[in-house]
């Protein structure tokens, strides 16, 4: 895509119509459907790369979009899209399935195509609280209050019965790793290989995997039955998010993670000499700043607020983001868009305080490496700063007299993030590449391995192992 040649993030629509421009050129190994709708009316599509000649195991479902403030995986999608249909052997016998967007809605608030700096990222930041992501819903929710995005994938993995499941994400400033939900043998070598090449670090202790099993650098393997559910600072069950919903099938499912910006200090092996002393001062910091964006939020309740608990379930998103996709806007311009960004706000701030008593608590750890205590220490500055970005762009649409201030907050909090991990940026290109290279890696391994579920066509949903549209 030109797109990625421009250092420019697809949205949503431009996917849509790169996807339908792809099945209009290849009408018979290529389909574009809706997989759904999502809470706001948008369409959640689905772009189907056939198997090539009679089906003859079970094949891939790529999901892009579930964190609205990763946009890196459509283009990802796309591109691996473009791969399989162009090399036969990747797809003999197998269909690939790409969820172009799991959370248009979402990803029509963040609007920041092409972030130049930390900065400018988060100018127009958005994440929504867990309970309206699609994937993490079922892991916070009853099954009645469980958002259309989440029923629509739920949905397409019972369809397609995936042997691997691939759900792309990323991260603002770090490394590059790979969290599954069973091991894969042989993948750690092909994803270092990758990460080596394009001059991406290998997040070998990243915070959001604390405690899991690893076995090799930057892969991690999540929890099984019987174990503890969470890694440190997850406030949700893993067991229970749709990446394990494809272990019905008898499916693995890999989650891969690419930075935006890169830093070093992510991948270094060496021993910190106080792991403990370490995570008591990013404990203190971080309540500190949440306090200064807490009381923030205090002084601006009253207007645009949500309008219901974050746990009880999504919220309406209808009408929010209108015009989204072209990046046009900046602010909460409409009760919708504030409502949804309050309710991440205090989402967020929420999380804070349990995550504190975890790190000063008896079970910190009393090792680590440097590379773990400085996945959490960007895991703690990211918190507050998303709080506080989120919290500035509904009060400058009201022209709050405390804006000034919460902005000088939040560029003072980007440049230190920055300047700290010393940040590189790494092209799109370069990012798609590197998920790109992971997902056929694992994909392969997989095949090799005899883990791919190849059980012939009973495994899809209809007799001669074709999708139904």
């Amino acid at each position: 895509m030109n797109l990625l040649r421009d250092m420019c993030y697809p949205t949503p629509s431009e996917l849509a119509l790169a996807a339908r421009a792809l099945a209009d050129e290849h009408p018979g190994p290529v389909r574009l459907r809706r997989a759904g709708t999502s809470r706001g009316g948008r369409p959640l599509w689905l772009l189907c790369v056939e198997p090539s000649g009679r089906p003859r195991g079970a094949g891939v479902l790529v999901v892009a979009g579930a964190h609205a403030n990763e946009p890196v995986g459509g283009a990802t999608a796309l591109a691996l899209a473009r791969r399989v249909l162009h090399e036969p052997a990747l797809r003999a016998g197998r269909g690939w399935y790409f969820l172009l967007c799991a959370d248009p809605d979402g990803a029509a608030l963040h609007r920041t195509p092409r972030p130049r700096s930390l900065l400018d990222y988060h100018r127009n930041f958005f994440r929504p609280p867990g309970p309206e992501q699609p994937e993490w819903a079922p892991s916070l929710l009853p099954p009645d209050r469980l958002p259309p995005e989440t029923l629509a994938l739920t949905a397409l993995i019972d369809e397609l019965r995936p042997a691997l499941q691939v759900s792309l994400h990323g991260t603002d400033l770090g490394g590059s790793w790979v969290q599954l939900t069973r091991d894969v043998p042989g993948l750690a070598e092909p994803f270092a290989k990758s990460a080596a090449e394009l001059r991406i670090p290998v997040e070998t202790g990243a915070s959001d995997a604390a405690g899991w099993p690893s076995p090799g650098p930057g892969i991690f393997v999540m929890p099984q039955a019987g174990a503890d559910p969470n890694g440190a600072f997850h406030p949700e069950d893993t067991r229970l998010s749709t990446w394990y919903h494809a272990h019905r099938y008898a499916g693995t499912t890999a989650i891969v993670e690419v930075p935006m910006w890169a830093s070093d200090l992510v991948d270094d092996p060496a021993p910190h000499p106080d792991p403990r002393g370490a995570l008591r001062i990013l404990a203190g910091r971080l309540a500190a700043d949440a306090a200064l964006v807490a009381r923030v939020r205090e002084r601006s309740a009253g207007a645009w607020e949500p309008a219901a608990d974050p746990g009880a379930g999504p919220g309406p998103y209808a009408g929010a983001g209108s015009g989204a996709g072209s990046g046009a806007g900046s602010d909460a311009g409409s009760d919708a868009e504030a409502a949804a960004l309050l309710r991440a706000v205090d989402w967020t701030l929420a999380l804070i305080p349990r995550i504190t008593v975890e790190w000063t608590g008896a079970g910190a750890p009393a090792e680590a490496t440097a590379a773990a205590i400085s996945s959490i220490d960007a895991f703690a500055r990211r918190l507050s700063l998303r709080a506080a970005a989120m919290l500035l762009r509904v009060l400058r649409a009201q022209g709050h007299p405390a804006a000034p201030g919460l902005d000088r907050l939040v560029t003072g909090w980007c440049e230190e993030f920055a300047a700290r991990f010393r940040a590189r940026r790494i092209p799109v290109a370069t990012q798609v590449e590197h998920q790109s290279r992971t997902v056929l890696a694992t994909y392969e391994r997989l095949v090799a391995e005899g883990l791919d579920g190849a059980r012939g066509p009973d495994r899809l949903g209809e007799p001669d192992g074709t999708v139904s549209a």
